[in-house]
């Protein structure tokens, strides 16, 4: 039986879903699986995706009870449907799901842009609008694919609701209950605003991981510099390691957003530069000392 969304979920430990259907069975949807699983809040995990070869992995680490055949079929009766690809799939997901969607089904996505996914899923969702609720995990990490998906990746972490107007108090409910589930802390912007937050505090530092390393890349004594690389470089970096793919289109479907966001840095980067060319250190001092201050207030919240 569907879950019934008129039903109030008081406590997490009351909260479980019969069905559960995940396109993208990597870090994000494998990890969402491993935590309803380890908290007795879910029945059955149906897996779909582009490789068998992953979906196969994900069967054997028990990321999911069936690898999915027939879509249709399979979202029908779910109670609950979780996006988790990259943002550039999701709209001809929704084509593919939208037709086909029970009555009580719930949609929401993993997806690191919401602009983007929410005019998609007015675009593509139809009359089954009202049925998605779009989400962001704050949880991640460079490693992909099931391998590297972990029951407790969401313990502690925000997950960002952005709720559409269309969406039932109840949807939205459900879907925090299932994120709760998983660990998370849930909290909720407009979709504008959470473009916004994180072109600054993700989009803009993965942008400026990858620009760091390509630019060192296409140097002839790359290997050179890279030997006497040590943590800072190790930890500015390490975000380099992610997905090419899933921020090619973070990057594309936020890029208004992150433009801004880049002049700004821009504007910072040429203060520093006229600080050098000026033997400036009073300027550099001063910089210095109110990024270690608001990182230092920031690390112990």
């Amino acid at each position: 039986m569907p879950v019934r969304l008129d039903v109030p979920y008081k406590f997490v430990s009351e909260f479980r879903l019969n069905k559960v259907v995940i396109f993208g069975v990597g870090l994000i949807g494998g990890s969402f699986s491993l935590a309803l699983r380890k908290a007795g809040a879910v029945g059955e995990v149906v897996g779909f995706g582009r490789s068998l070869t992953t979906l196969q992995q994900a069967k054997q680490l028990g990321i999911v009870d069936r690898i999915g055949q027939d879509v249709a079929a399979e979202v029908h009766d779910a109670d609950l449907v979780l996006l988790a690809t990259p943002v550039g799939q999701m709209a001809e997901l929704m084509v593919r799901i939208a037709p086909h969607l029970g009555a009580h089904t719930l949609v929401t996505d993993g997806g690191s842009t919401k602009g983007d996914v929410v005019a998609a899923a007015y675009a593509y969702m139809g009359d089954k609008i009202a049925q998605f609720i779009p989400a962001h995990p704050i949880a991640g990490g460079e490693k992909s694919g099931a391998a590297a998906a972990l029951a407790e990746l969401y313990i502690g972490k925000k997950v960002v609701l952005t709720p559409i107007k269309e969406n039932s108090i109840e949807s939205i409910n459900l879907i925090r209950a299932a994120w709760v589930a998983c660990g998370a802390v849930v909290s909720e912007l407009t979709a504008e605003q959470h473009d916004e937050v994180f072109a600054a505090v993700s989009h803009l530092p993965h942008l400026l991981s990858f620009a760091l390393v390509h630019d060192l890349a296409q140097r002839q004594n790359r290997d050179q510099l890279l030997s006497f690389a040590a943590s800072g470089f190790r930890d500015f970096t390490r975000i380099a390691a992610s997905s090419p793919e899933m921020w090619r289109d973070i990057c594309m479907a936020n890029r208004s957003a992150l433009m801004d966001e880049l002049g700004s840095y821009m504007q910072e980067l040429e203060t520093i530069h006229t600080a050098l060319s000026e033997c400036d250190a009073g300027k550099l001092q001063e910089i210095f000392s109110l990024a270690r201050a608001v990182r230092g207030n920031w690390t112990q919240q």
